[in-house]
């Protein structure tokens, strides 16, 4: 008997959701063929057996979060030691210093003041005293403030779990707030000049293209442990996709050496491959810049998030028609919203501003 855990799948991610089994118990598989389908970082993988046999047991079920190293499989015939394959890219860990993990670890109850016996309903109640807004003296958790955290929480509902694409989210969007120093710089394009029947996202990629041709600093990865700026020749272009399960942002790679035919027919396969969630994991990775068009939806301006090792993102507005001045005239021209939110600690303001300036008169040509 043997068992195969869920391997590293270089995701950075400690676990994954379990989609569905591709085999059964007592079932005869072959080295590589597909065991599993699993749900990653925005991505659905399949994890292949490592070794030939019969399935003796499935160790978990289709919606079950796995952690790295614990029981897929178990094999009862043609079984090895060796169950440790690793799918993807695996990084290597550096030890965290001792500062370092000081600062990680988190607050322990002893912060909160409240007494045995609050704590004790705490317990019983299901109520994190780290959440309860404290009304006692000298900011002391009540039995009344406990209470009415939890009468709170009955009200709100079960809570729900975070899974598959929001989960990754969540991890991203947390390591963007505690490595990123933001800073955004915002204008408008007049596009009044466009021709009916423009492709915005085309013309958006073209002035993404226009601002990393100027300012090349934009298109760059930065590493804040060893404080290196890497500048990156080839545009790969991060879209940002929105879904009912949360972000996607596949990459439109070599943006720089694509005609708008060969762009639109890309963008067309990652919209298909989002939709049916087939997105292959390297196709997630590798972005150097990135756009995202949020004014499709709604909204003028924003202050958006960058996700390391990039450093910057620029993000398109609602287009609206606004007041302009025009031949010494008042008239109303379409114009476009832009947002560049850059990492200040390898971008500067002037950087940014000039990135922007060169974007704004791409999209501001007739053609």
């Amino acid at each position: 008997m043997s068992t195969f855990v869920l391997p590293d799948l270089g995701e950075g991610l400690q676990e994954a959701e379990l989609v569905a089994w591709h085999v059964a118990e007592g079932d005869h598989v072959v080295a590589d063929q597909p065991l599993v389908s699993v749900e990653t970082e925005k991505a659905v993988v399949e994890v292949p057996s490592p070794q030939s046999g019969r399935i003796a047991r499935l160790c978990a079920q289709p919606g079950e979060r796995v952690k790295v190293g614990a029981a897929l499989v178990e094999f009862d015939e043609g079984s090895r030691a060796d169950t440790g394959t690793v799918v993807g890219e695996l990084a290597v860990a550096t030890p965290p210093s001792p500062a370092r993990a000081a600062e990680a670890a988190p607050a322990g109850a002893a912060a909160v003041r409240a007494t045995p016996a609050v704590r004790a309903l705490a317990t019983r109640l299901g109520v994190d005293l780290k959440i309860v807004a404290a009304s006692g003296p000298g900011g002391a958790v009540t039995s009344a403030d406990v209470e009415r955290a939890a009468r709170a929480l009955t009200d709100a509902g079960p809570a729900e779990p975070l899974a598959g694409v929001r989960r990754a989210m969540a991890v991203n969007m947390t390591r963007s707030h505690a490595e990123i120093v933001p800073a955004t710089v915002s204008d408008e394009a007049d596009i009044e000049a466009w021709a009916p029947g423009s492709d915005t996202t085309i013309r958006l990629v073209r002035a993404m293209v226009a601002g990393c041709t100027a300012v090349p600093e934009l298109n760059a990865w930065y590493d804040g442990r060893n404080m290196e700026r890497r500048l990156i020749k080839q545009i790969d272009l991060g879209l940002a996709v929105d879904t009912g399960d949360g972000l996607f942002v596949p990459v439109l790679r070599n943006v720089g050496g694509r005609d708008a035919a060969d762009l639109r027919r890309g963008i067309e396969a990652m919209k298909k491959d989002v939709r049916a969630r087939s997105v292959p994991v390297a196709e997630l990775r590798g972005q150097t810049i990135t756009l995202s068009n949020f004014g499709m939806f709604g909204g003028r301006f924003a202050a958006l998030v960058i996700v390391p090792p990039q450093v910057a993102i620029l993000g398109a507005g609602r287009i609206a028609p606004r007041a302009v001045v025009a031949d010494g005239k008042l008239v109303a021209h379409r114009l476009l919203p832009l947002s560049l939110t850059f990492d200040h600690r390898a971008v500067t303001g002037g950087e940014a501003a000039r990135f922007l300036k060169a974007a704004i008169q791409e999209l501001e040509r007739p053609e």
